[in-house]
């Protein structure tokens, strides 16, 4: 979550975990308050307005609003009177028996108090009705969202805003009159903006928390409250007037004009930023003097970013109509005093950058994404900013990143590919429909010993156009083979296939010659290893042959040798034996 220095989380944060990259919140941002770092998009809470446009726009739910549901249920449990403002565009949001028993199942949470806001709606009509420049244009202050825009973004402008609270501080203070400066009040609305004017508010106007209808309809579901199951009752109390039209276009003025219509001419009612953004550029430029009413949200607040998911815009604008025209408010002007609705703006401009932004360094952040001279700067808005400029600014600011630029970045990639296809040591060969050739790489030609000057002749100059041809006519999807050029000494692994939508064929060579002439080159070395091998043993086991043989004579010759020895030593033995006479006889005998 992002965060600030204070003791207050930001209103509006990104759950990084959910971010996809795709630059839709900076795109719809209409402060850029989105600092994008390593393609993730985070709030930056110094610049943000909390107008919630994000959160409606973010298409993975990555954007949020701080979930004030808890901090409502702690004040319920303290001993003071909590009290219900409840935004008019309700009737946008709940059908006509939903309304009759909500106040029954508010009560059942647990408050001691519940009407509706606009009950604040008429006393601030009748002030800006009655507070209007007389100099200068003046401008409505109902919606927080347009407040916070003018005092950060276009603080000349701030003299502009009517001295008037909006309609859910103006009720504050007239729920504190009624039952207790000590009330708790809990506004309850579809506006996130009102959070964030919660938070700065004080005194008799203080909002002690601001929920949306989905985080009702939460609690709703936690306390398993069902409106169907609950009893008809009424709100404590009942706005003056029109005062139930203050969430439409035109609804401030139209509340204000119960008792007059000199402002019929003046007024300009604008609603969603783009409106309200070209109003603001007419008021800076234009001695007219205009009444202004913005509402920051396209149609109003039934388009509100805290609104129920599924809602329909013009269903809910019709919805709040036939409500308000059903159920006029009381005849009686009330809490008209200047206390209940007085307020002063100051301005609050967005904090100062201070990183100094040159044309050199401008020019320099363009030049990386290629963009050297004005008619480079495409400014196609895809990155988020409205030119290449913004987009440069934001960079050198730290808000932005070089690689955002799509068509940067797609030249990028093409490049590469290019790159990769040129540096590529397999032989790569394109050709048309009319098996003519349109392209080739350097490891093409130089397996086939060719130059450019071959481009646009039929691929039957260099080599068989028979497997090309097979994959043209559709009997083949992909041919992969290993063929031996002989015209070029040359053996490969060939990849042909179609490139259906470019109606091209491609051609991919994978040189394998070295490869096949070495397994040759084993095959004749082992052939003639075995024949060798065999050899040798056929000599061996002649030689073991004929050592046999040898042995074997040797062997017979040395045992008559012995034998003939033998038998001459017996022989010596016996005359010697008879020269001694007979008592060597009886000595040998013994």
């Amino acid at each position: 979550m992002d965060s600030l220095d204070n003791n207050i989380s930001p209103v509006v944060f990104t759950n990084k975990a959910q971010c996809r990259d795709c630059y839709r919140c900076l795109r719809q941002c209409p402060v850029k308050a989105i600092r994008m770092i390593n393609g993730q998009a985070s709030v930056d809470p110094e610049k943000c307005i909390a107008c919630g446009t994000c959160i409606k726009e973010c298409p993975q739910g990555a954007k949020q609003y701080r979930n004030d549901l808890e901090k409502a249920i702690r004040l319920l449990k303290e001993p003071f009177p909590v009290a219900v403002s409840l935004a008019p565009s309700f009737a946008a949001f709940f059908t006509k028996s939903e309304r009759q028993r909500l106040p029954s199942a508010l009560r059942k949470l647990g408050f001691a108090h519940i009407s509706e806001t606009s009950i604040g709606a008429h006393p601030v009509a009748m002030a800006s009705l009655r507070k209007k420049f007389v100099d200068r244009s003046s401008i409505c202050t109902a919606c927080p969202a347009a407040v916070s825009f003018i005092r950060k973004y276009m603080p000349e402008l701030t003299r502009n805003l009517l001295p008037v609270a909006s309609p859910m501080l103006a009720h504050a203070a007239i729920i504190r009159k009624k039952i207790g400066e000590g009330a708790r009040v809990v506004f309850i609305g579809p506006c996130i903006a009102k959070k964030q004017e919660a938070d700065s508010s004080e005194g008799l106007q203080k909002i002690d928390c601001a929920l949306t209808f989905r985080e009702l309809a939460e609690w709703f579901e936690r306390e398993n409250i069902k409106l169907d199951r609950l009893e008809e009752s009424p709100f404590d109390d009942q706005p003056d007037g029109q005062a139930r039209f203050f969430p439409l276009p035109g609804g401030l003025t139209r509340t204000a004009s119960m008792g007059s219509d000199s402002l019929i001419g003046d007024i300009v009612a604008v609603s969603g930023h783009a409106e309200f953004r070209q109003i603001l550029e007419v008021i800076e430029k234009s001695r007219v003097k205009m009444f202004v009413e913005p509402l920051f949200c396209s149609q109003g607040c039934v388009n509100g970013p805290g609104a129920p998911e599924n809602s329909q815009l013009f269903e809910n604008r019709r919805e709040v109509i036939d409500f308000a025209e059903q159920h006029p408010g009381s005849e009686i002007v009330k809490h008209e005093a200047d206390e209940v609705v007085d307020a002063s703006y100051k301005p609050e401009k967005a904090p100062e950058e201070t990183i100094e932004i040159t044309e050199e360094a401008i020019n320099r952040v363009l030049a990386a994404t290629g963009k050297t001279s004005p008619a480079d700067e495409l400014n196609c808005g895809a990155c988020g900013y409205n030119s290449c400029r913004d987009k440069a600014i934001a960079v050198i600011r730290g808000f932005a990143e070089i690689d955002m630029c799509i068509p940067y970045m797609r030249r990028l990639a093409e490049q590469r590919t290019d790159r990769i296809i040129e540096t590529s040591p397999n032989g790569i060969v394109m050709l048309d429909d009319k098996l003519s050739i349109l392209s080739m790489n350097p490891a093409f030609r130089k397996m086939f010993l060719c130059s450019e000057a071959v481009l646009g002749k039929h691929i039957s100059y260099l080599i068989d156009p028979e497997p090309f041809e097979k994959v043209l006519t559709g009997s083949e999807n992909l041919i992969e083979q290993t063929v031996k050029h002989q015209r070029y000494n040359l053996i490969v692994h060939q990849i042909i296939y179609q490139l259906e939508i470019e109606n091209q064929l491609v051609g991919i060579f994978v040189n394998i010659t070295g490869n096949r002439q070495s397994i040759e080159e084993l095959a004749r070395l082992r052939s003639k290893t075995i024949q060798q091998a065999r050899e040798m043993l056929e000599h061996q086991v002649k030689m073991a042959q004929q050592m046999a043989k040898y042995l074997g004579e040797s062997t017979a010759q040395g045992e008559s040798i012995i034998e003939n020895l033998l038998k001459l030593t017996e022989s010596e033995d016996e005359g010697e034996n008879r020269r001694k006479g007979p008592e060597w006889d009886i000595f040998t005998s013994k």
